[in-house]
């Protein structure tokens, strides 16, 4: 499909990404970021040489800072760090109001302990939500690599139109409705690829990786379902195929987190680790609700100093022995 105009909010390395791939398919995209003088280069230099260098954005990518460029658009995409997300809609979701909004971020808020969705219908009401997630690394969509990523979407005549909007013949969007299991699975994997991401740094192995992921599987899969979502969900692109992604490869920030993490190495602070806050408050969620989450609670832990590398793994090590 060519045609119809697209709005992004964020322009870091995904949003960048989707503008560029989106460009290339025919859609007119404008490209938003605060910082007017940073938008200002982007719009001049064709290329945004923080988040994604070397690749240039095609003549129909506008860079703007106004919100205004992007409020006649067919459908806004917001690519912002998850924990942003309820300030930025706070203070600019009237702007926004009536569109078709669709999140791109992968969490649980902190404060809020809700997903995007919800932020979304709390901040702008008259908005028409759905969640993009699932397996996807910014670098590849940008280089027209294939990816395939779901589309979850509660209005199901809103969720058709997007996926044919927002689909290109690298990108391919499947539809659920399962709008908790999507954003459940996106925001609980980040929380497991730092624990697999520590297992590797700490030099356990790769059978010790595959264990962690199969029970971190679990473990998502386990929230979910209390939540309401559905497993077939969990088992897709947004929980099983993006859980494999960020848990086996270095572009994964959450896994290069945990690496850090686990062989006790600095990690660079201005780098977004969604899991890191998504771990705190899913685990005050399983609290809550009287789950049993002992990785996200390790991690959890670990982050915040409350236990010592050793004693995370033993944690783990020490969980009673019981059928799978």
């Amino acid at each position: 499909m060519t045609g119809g105009r697209i709005g992004i909010v964020g322009a870091g390395a995904f949003g960048t990404a989707l503008a560029v791939t989106l460009a290339r398919d025919g859609r007119d995209v404008a490209l938003w970021l605060r910082d007017a003088e940073r938008a200002w280069k982007m719009q001049e230099k064709r290329e945004n040489e923080a988040r994604l260098a070397g690749v240039l954005f095609p003549e129909n990518v506008s860079v703007t800072a106004d919100l205004d460029g992007i409020c006649d658009a067919d459908a806004v995409l917001l690519c912002l760090p998850m924990q942003v997300l309820s300030g930025f809609l706070i203070g600019s979701g009237k702007a926004l109001s009536g569109r078709p909004l669709v999140a791109c971020c992968k969490g649980i808020d902190l404060e809020r302990l809700t997903g995007p969705s919800a932020i979304i219908s709390n901040e702008v009401p008259s908005a028409r939500s759905a969640v993009l997630t699932g397996p996807s690394f910014a670098a590849d969509i940008a280089m027209g690599l294939p990816t395939a990523l779901t589309l979850a979407c509660r209005e199901a005549g809103l969720g058709e139109t997007l996926q044919q909007q927002l689909s290109t013949a690298t990108l391919r969007l499947y539809l659920t409705d399962d709008v908790a299991g999507a954003e459940l699975g996106g925001a609980l994997k980040n929380v497991i690829a730092i624990a697999a991401g520590i297992v590797i740094g700490a030099g356990l192995g790769e059978s010790a990786r595959a264990a962690l992921m199969t029970r971190g599987y679990a473990e998502m899969t386990r929230l979910a379902l209390a939540f309401g979502a559905r497993a077939e969900t969990l088992g897709g692109l947004s929980g099983l195929g993006d859980l494999v992604l960020t848990c086996t490869s270095a572009q994964s920030r959450n896994f290069r987190f945990g690496v850090a993490l686990g062989s006790g190495q600095a990690f660079d602070p201005s780098v977004t680790v969604e899991g890191a806050a998504t771990a705190k408050a899913v685990s005050n969620l399983g609290k809550k609700r009287g789950i049993d989450l002992p990785v996200t609670r390790m991690v959890a832990a670990l982050i915040d100093g409350h236990i010592d590398l050793p004693n995370a793994i033993q944690t783990l090590l020490s969980r009673p022995l019981k059928k799978e």
